[in-house]
């Protein structure tokens, strides 16, 4: 593309010769002799090189260096006689791309066009790159924009599962661990997962998906669908793993309530048929029994059919707790009374296992509103565990489980139940209120400590769970002694909420 050229010099007869000159160089020229032609061709046109001489006019010099400023792509070679050219070098500094002495030599002055004509390629080119830069700028910024906003979990993590990079929303909910482990972060282990999809990725390049249940750092836990992918290094190398997790926490909560209650008596099964399976031979023992007239045997029988009718009837009423929508029915009850009777309940079974139960009530504790059938059961099941825990650990000869309660104000009582059993990791002891969770295998149905800790919320209750692996486990519970106005209008729910 043709240069524009302006040539600003009050001789017109050299304006005119330069002009010819550079011409036939195939620049496109004009000149302009006065600081008003001056003004008018910069104000209407574009140009590429102004060759000027400053000294025209008074305001001319001023003017140029305006105009660079404000122009800065342009470039200017100032004409100047020997005598003045030390004071426009002196004014104009670096501001302009040569100097020219009058009379111009024209080697020098093919040189000054050569160098500003390159100085506006590279400017072109500049720009180019310049633009460049910013749309790859802007590009990123929308990645980001993307990457923070995703309404999921978001982390990269490198081969050693620590977290090199997390969204907005992971941070909210599990804090800004960069450089922690993925499963300190999103489970509190200390040790990785036993099916890890990041290190699957890894090791296929494939992306794998899971679905678990985390714990934020507030204590919250959510169920999330976990999927990974690979991000490669120019040469193809995985040096990274993307993982992203969705809760789906509602999703779980909002499943259909028969398709979770026919989970549920899959699961229990076997249970109910191993029950029924030595509840027939109970029966078959108390028959020989009485007909042989052998009371031994009788006392056998009979109290193995009482075992079995016991744990069927409490496996029914954690059905009928979890099928059938029931409003609480409140009563006031003698809080010696309420615990004495969940001890009475469970003192057998420790006396079986040979664990020490111990029972302290504090004097005086007065009367609670409660519907006492549903907290006598929570309090059993709570009971029940702490010497299930006892009964399931081989490493002490020992064992024991303490039960006390007091009145921790005028408004609420505190109760402890403290076991030295087999205790929890940091993951079982998050999940052991979840729905169908349950550490005790076929053993166990996942639905009592879930109603449990339920029906003590329902009550304006709390529950803290203390616990260490192979020390043993301990429930903190928090009861009003007068029935919350959030509990009025409860009922037990038909879906999970």
């Amino acid at each position: 593309m043709t240069k524009q050229i302006l040539i600003i010099d009050s001789d017109n007869e050299h304006a005119g010769a330069l002009k010819t000159y550079i011409e036939h160089q195939l620049y496109d020229v004009t000149i302009a002799t006065t600081f008003e032609e001056v003004r008018i061709q910069v104000d209407n046109n574009t140009w590429d090189i102004i060759l000027a001489n400053p000294f025209i006019s008074d305001d001319i010099a001023s003017y140029l260096l305006a105009l660079k400023n404000g122009c800065p792509l342009v470039q200017i070679l100032i004409l100047a006689p020997k005598d003045k050219l030390d004071t426009a070098m002196d004014f104009f500094e670096s501001n302009v791309i040569h100097y020219l002495e009058i009379p111009i030599n024209s080697k020098a002055l093919d040189l000054a066009l050569v160098a500003a004509r390159e100085n506006i390629s590279l400017n072109m080119k500049m720009a180019s790159y310049t633009k460049s830069i910013a749309d790859l700028h802007h590009a990123q910024d929308f990645l980001n924009q993307l990457f923070e906003a995703v309404p999921c979990y978001i982390s990269v993590q490198d081969k050693n599962l620590r977290v090199t990079a997390a969204n907005k929303k992971l941070k909210q909910h599990f804090g800004s661990q960069i450089g922690g482990f993925c499963y300190e972060i999103y489970k509190h282990r200390t040790s990785p997962c036993t099916e890890c999809p990041v290190v699957e990725t890894f090791r296929d390049g494939k992306s794998h998906s899971t679905e678990e249940v985390v714990t934020s750092k507030f204590g919250k836990q959510y169920n999330v669908l976990t999927q990974t992918a690979p991000l490669r290094n120019e040469k193809g190398e995985i040096t990274q793993v993307i993982e992203m997790s969705t809760n789906i926490t509602q999703i779980r909560q909002l499943q259909n309530h028969l398709i979770s209650l026919g989970l549920m008596l899959g699961s229990m099964s076997h249970g109910v048929k191993g029950m029924l399976t030595a509840l027939d031979g109970g029966i078959y023992q108390l028959e020989t029994g009485l007909s042989h007239k052998d009371d031994e045997r009788v006392s056998k029988a009979f109290g193995q059919i009482t075992q079995m009718a016991d744990k069927i009837k409490k496996m029914v009423l954690e059905i009928l707790y979890y099928a059938k929508a029931r409003e609480l029915q409140y009563d006031e009850m003698d809080v010696a009374v309420l615990i004495q009777n969940a001890a009475d309940t469970v003192r057998p079974m420790a006396e079986k296992y040979a664990v020490t139960f111990d029972v302290s009530i504090s004097e005086n504790l007065g009367k609670i509103e409660v519907d006492s059938k549903w907290m006598e059961a929570a309090l059993v099941n709570f009971l029940e565990n702490a010497v299930d825990a006892c009964v399931f650990d081989r490493d002490k000869t020992d064992h024991c489980v303490q039960f006390a309660v007091g009145k921790r104000s005028e408004e609420s009582i505190f109760l402890t139940i403290s076991d030295n059993g087999v205790g929890m990791d940091t993951e079982t002891k998050n999940k052991m209120f979840t729905l169908f969770f349950t550490s005790k295998g076929s053993q166990g149905t996942g639905l009592g400590l879930f109603i449990a800790h339920r029906v003590i919320r329902y009550h304006g209750g709390t529950v803290e769970v203390e616990s260490e692996q192979g020390k043993g486990s301990k429930f903190s519970i928090c009861l009003p002694f007068r029935k919350p106005d959030s509990a009025k209008n409860v009922e037990f729910p038909r879906t999970i909420r």
